[in-house]
């Protein structure tokens, strides 16, 4: 027997099987219900609304396996095998974070070839694996955040029991997974739901369409699709944490915010299961309270990304001062984040021209709350050629720059192929079969970026196929000259943040940090930093006396007494009296 139901609070609703359309039975709230004892698993099914000539796919769909212009199809999450019944789960403090793209990970792109490259990920020493958005989106392939389904893994990916497969065979590795959700607004193409009820808002939009219904008349339901989705993710596939993409486009005046019951559901699941469930957020807001446990008045998030340390490093190390970057490139700067996590707390942004932020108290509030990265899909894909940091770096600086990652007082993350600095770029791309939206993001994108002083046609078409293709990882570069050290040096400096507990110590209040001319040192309890930016040698004081060096970036190291003479774009680690 299978139970549907659909909530259309306004309009008649009937549900349509092999062309025969079933009369459904109204709730007092606004739910459609029927009963189909012959409607097992596999069996399509759509709606029909009144004004649609059309049958719609459902909004709770679970699978749309002819896209999200199909109809949806019955899955039983009960059927699927799963064997990681041992695993515990990952707590996200101490652990390091893998951010990847399924469709670009791998030649095929599908879940199933990921999973012959979890291998690589345990060897490098990560904990967790986050994967940008799989809920089906229009089109074989984009960046996932023009996702409609909000409880279906995209098709082309492999469907429902592609990510349970990979879910598992991660699990059985020791590697947790994180999913990136987006509830802040639909994808431009299939966006069916807001058909059935008022799912979006009528006071206003964000930067990526209408925003969602969070406060509105009828947003009980609309709040409960999307806990709904949260919930799906963690339960029925196994998934041991999400990624909230732009909380801050999330609009909603509630007493209680939708990420504080998102927090309150997830630990009752946590509770439930026995695992660790986390929930991060990406939010511009630089503010601590989304990460501030519930019992001391914030949303009680475990995470959230930080773009400050993500900038002071960049800009550190490229001198890049355009745009949003123009606060950031300073040594000064650096030791702000490092030990306070944000630049911006409540002081004067020059891009936004106003104050931002609000401070982080050190004392309370422990650095493995901030997702730390000198790259991620955004840093590398929202520049107009989607250049990594390693095409432009020197690979001292690029080895400087991960040095002092690893060692600061963050969850670090590492994008796909950073771990080898991978030669191949990270592109903006789409497949959008609608020609007139095609051309819309195709012009919008080269727009965009000749207003920022790049030649338009030097911007790639994210309808070409080669876009795509271009942004696709070549394995067989790890293991090749100037490759191969980078992975080495990655490997080493996780498997130190482990060996040394200083060096994951999330305790902002005990970490000291000074600077002088083109260097930095941080010392973090009987470990220390010292990274020299400049193109020629440097003696460093220390501050206290080494005793030995736990890793180099460059060789002709030399200890003194209390102080290190580091080669030219040279970090190392060092341990102390």
């Amino acid at each position: 027997m299978t139970f549907f139901e659909v909530w259309v609070p306004e309009k008649t609703v009937a549900l349509r099987i092999d062309g025969d359309d079933r009369v459904m039975e109204r709730g007092d709230d606004g739910w459609w219900r029927l009963d189909v004892p012959e409607a097992g698993p596999g069996t399509d099914y759509s709606y029909v609304l009144p004004e649609h000539d059309s049958p719609l796919p459902d909004p709770r769909s679970r699978w749309q396996p002819d896209g999200v212009h199909g109809p949806s199809r019955v899955y039983d999450h009960a059927a699927f095998t799963w064997s990681d019944g041992a695993w515990t789960g990952r707590q996200l403090p101490g652990s390091v974070l893998y951010e990847l793209h399924v469709g670009t990970f791998t030649p095929e792109g599908t879940f199933d070839a990921a999973i012959e490259r979890l291998d690589h990920l345990v060897e490098l020493g990560v904990d967790l694996v986050e994967l940008l958005p799989v809920n089906a989106f229009n089109g074989e392939y984009n960046w996932g955040y023009d996702g409609v389904c909000w409880f279906a893994p995209h098709e082309f990916y492999g469907g429902p029991d592609g990510l349970k497969r990979f879910v598992d065979a991660a699990h059985n590795r020791g590697l947790g997974v994180v999913l990136d959700v987006v509830y802040n607004h639909f994808g431009p193409s299939g966006a069916y739901a807001p058909m059935f009820a008022p799912y979006l808002s009528f006071a206003g939009a964000n930067p990526w369409g209408a925003s969602v219904n969070l406060d509105g008349p009828d947003s009980d339901e609309v709040r409960r699709y999307i806990t709904d989705s949260v919930l799906a993710w963690l339960r029925d596939y196994h998934v041991d944490g999400l990624r909230l993409d732009a909380v801050h486009a999330l609009v909603d005046h509630n007493a209680v915010h939708l990420l504080e019951q998102l927090a309150v559901e997830v630990e009752s699941l946590s509770t439930h299961l026995g695992r660790p469930l986390s929930l991060i957020a990406e939010s511009d807001l630089n503010d601590p309270k989304l990460i501030t446990p519930r019992e001391a008045g914030g949303a009680g998030l475990q995470a959230q990304w930080d773009d400050d340390v993500h900038h002071a490093l960049h800009t550190l190390l490229t001198g890049e001062r355009q745009g949003y970057y123009g606060d950031f490139g300073s040594l000064d700067c650096l030791e702000t984040v490092l030990t306070g996590a944000f630049f911006h707390a409540n002081t004067w942004s020059s891009f936004r021209r106003r104050h931002h932020g609000r401070p982080v108290d050190r004392t309370r509030v422990p650095g493995h709350r901030f997702v730390a990265y000198l790259q991620n899909h955004d840093q590398i894909g929202n520049r107009a050629i989607g250049d990594r940091i390693s095409a432009t770096l020197s690979p001292g600086l690029l080895k400087v720059g991960a040095t002092l990652l690893f060692t600061a007082p963050f969850t670090p993350m590492l994008f796909m192929g950073e771990e080898w600095a991978a030669s191949s770029p990270w592109q903006f791309f789409t497949s959008h079969p609608e020609p007139e939206l095609a051309e819309a993001v195709r012009s919008g994108r080269r727009r965009e970026f000749g207003s920022h002083g790049w030649a338009e046609a030097e911007v790639p078409d994210p309808q070409d196929p080669a876009t795509f293709e271009r942004s696709k990882l070549d394995w067989s570069e790890p293991g090749k000259p100037g490759h191969a050290e980078i992975f080495d040096l990655h490997k080493r400096l996780i498997a130190l943040r482990r060996e040394h507990a200083e060096l994951s110590d999330p305790r902002l209040d005990k970490i000291e940090v000074w600077h002088g001319d083109q260097y930095v040192v941080m010392r973090r309890g009987r470990c220390i930093v010292a990274a020299n930016l400049a193109p020629v040698p440097q003696t460093v004081s220390l501050r206290s006396v080494p005793t030995k060096v736990l890793l180099a970036t460059e060789p002709g190291v030399v200890l003194q007494r209390d102080r290190v003479e580091l080669p030219p774009e040279t970090a190392v680690i060092l341990y102390a009296r």
